[in-house]
């Protein structure tokens, strides 16, 4: 293969405690695994049947031009439907100071159709109780159905259910809208990190990740400035329908219609895709071989199910998502509600809170590029959470006078995303075997699910319009968020020098094509964790 490598023996287990050489029964108990794991490899070894002994040369210019084409075809339809992804269940948001609600001082009138403050708030969390039910169901259809055409049947379908939030007469038909857009939705995150790790090297991806997820600031960005349109629009000129209706409508179609052309470009891996040769095919999988991962093996298999539940590394990211996202599932049902208490008009609120898009689209890219540049990836995600909790200091401590402190303090809590991005694309780097990947991916998102369901119910309608409560729980999230991903550096760095002891031990030998077997990242000692 490219490597040059002609290489016959297995490697044995990594065991918790280093050794200088493997005794002769642990040889034969993985000779005997390895030989099953040959059986039931990763889709990417039926690639390369027929080119044993053969190296495929893939030089530095093929693998740009290669790269160039998958960004070109794959990026942009990421962006896009990332980016509605966010709009779409923000959407509520836009509404809420539309005419879908009155503002919380009128908390014990009815409007739109007809909820309060507190059932507003189970509005936001809803939507997570959907993902949360369908989270994992939905993780082990992504493994089990081809991967592009499962992702684009919920992208169309979250476009449906999102635009028939415009036919909703009351508070219960809102409750099942938002539950259904949390189910068809919940396949995006794990998908687009399958997506990732599948087309990508280790070295591409936190950079890769970075881009799709920064198209939630655009997506800010537009959302405001259409659902401002809309708003100026309906005041000036009237419209057929209530403009909370017509902004559902908006978005929900438009998503449909991009889920159509996800169908379309997007393959299911690299053996199907019809926007490469046979050749370049088989090339695309080779330059991923250093991932160690593989394209998909769609076979369950219980003990990496286990591995994944015993894994320090899968709970932290789980806890990390959890704490993390109890602001997230706060400022993204709230933030229009809270420009409005830092003491601008509601209609001023929309506009005035694009520019926390910026914030984010740069604190994502940025921080995405210069962390796979560096090498140091979880560190360097870390000072966006910093800008995070400085931004929500100022918002507690300005007083009320200072409405521009306040509003500079809340595009500054927009940079917030960096860690969550940068362990998002740790799924994708540092997750070997297709079952275990997939199910750290659920975890992380079970977490994110969770804390997206507290996070609401901390800005109660009493607290308006400081929301001190809310705040400080905020502060605390993203302080103990800084402690989880210095852990996590910590364990990766302690994890890759005892593979380092394990392969420079006396009789270890590379097995060749053992990035295809679906080994996961703790069985295989030549793999090393991205920092």
């Amino acid at each position: 293969m490219a490597s040059g490598k002609e290489i016959t023996s297995p490697p044995y287990e990594e065991k918790e405690s280093a050794v200088d050489a493997p005794p002769p029964e642990m040889i034969q108990h993985i000779d005997d695994k390895i030989l099953k794991h040959s059986h039931d490899a990763d889709a990417a070894m039926k690639a390369f049947e027929g080119y044993e002994g053969q190296t495929l040369e893939l030089s530095e210019e093929t693998n740009r031009r290669l790269l160039r084409k998958i960004d070109r075809h794959l990026m942009p339809i990421l962006c896009i439907v990332y980016g509605l992804n966010y709009l779409d269940k923000t959407t509520l948001s836009y509404a809420s100071i539309m005419g879908l609600k009155l503002p919380p001082s009128d908390d014990k009138l009815k409007s739109g159709i007809g909820i309060s403050g507190p059932e507003y708030s189970w509005l936001g969390s809803l939507f997570y109780f959907g993902y949360l039910a369908w989270e994992y169901p939905t993780s082990r259809l992504l493994q089990r159905l081809p991967l592009g055409k499962y992702s684009a049947f919920n992208i169309i379908m979250w476009g449906i259910v999102l635009s028939c939030f415009a036919a909703v007469e009351n508070y219960s038909g809102a409750i099942a809208i938002r539950f259904f857009l949390g189910v068809f939705e919940a396949a995006v995150t794990p998908g687009f990190a399958l997506f990732t790790s599948q087309w990508y090297t280790k070295k591409e991806q936190g950079f890769r990740t970075g881009i799709w997820f920064s198209f939630n600031g655009f997506a800010q960005i537009f959302g405001g400035v259409v659902a401002y349109g809309i708003a100026v629009g309906a005041r000036k000129h009237g419209t057929l329908i209530e403009p909370w209706k017509l902004i559902f409508l908006v978005t929900g179609l438009l998503t449909s219609a991009v889920g159509v052309l996800f169908l379309w470009i997007v393959p299911d891996n690299q053996l199907n895709c019809r926007w490469l040769s046979k050749e370049d095919q088989i090339l695309a999988i080779e330059r991923i071989r250093v991932n160690g991962q593989g394209v998909g093996n769609k076979h369950f298999k219980l003990y990496q199910l286990k591995e994944a539940f015993l894994d320090p590394l899968a709970w932290a990211f789980f806890f990390y998502a959890l704490v993390a996202d109890i602001p997230n599932g706060g400022l993204s049902n709230f933030f229009s509600q809270l420009i409005v208490g830092f003491g601008y008009t509601p209609e001023e609120s929309l506009l005035y809170g694009t520019p926390g898009g910026v914030v984010e689209i740069v604190a994502l890219i940025g921080c995405g590029w210069l962390g796979d540049k560096l090498g140091y990836r979880v560190l360097v995600s870390m000072s966006g959470m910093c800008l995070a909790l400085l931004g929500m200091i100022l918002i507690v401590a300005l007083p009320l006078s200072n409405n521009k402190g306040r509003l500079a303090g809340y595009y500054l809590t927009q940079a917030s995303p960096t860690p969550f991005v940068a362990i998002l694309s740790l799924i994708s780097s540092n997750i070997a075997g297709y079952t275990k990947k997939t199910t750290v991916a659920a975890m992380f998102l079970i977490g994110y699910c969770t804390g997206n369901i507290i996070g609401p119910q901390t800005f109660r309608p009493q607290d308006a319009p400081r929301y001190i409560p809310a705040e400080i729980t905020i502060i605390v999230c993203y302080a103990i968020c800084l402690v989880i991903m210095a852990f996590i550096h910590v364990y990766c760095v302690w994890q890759n020098k005892k593979k380092e002891k394990i392969r420079n031990a006396e009789g270890y030998i590379r097995l060749e094509n053992q990035e295809w077997l679906d080994l996961t990242d703790r069985e295989n000692p030549e793999f090393v964790y991205t920092l």
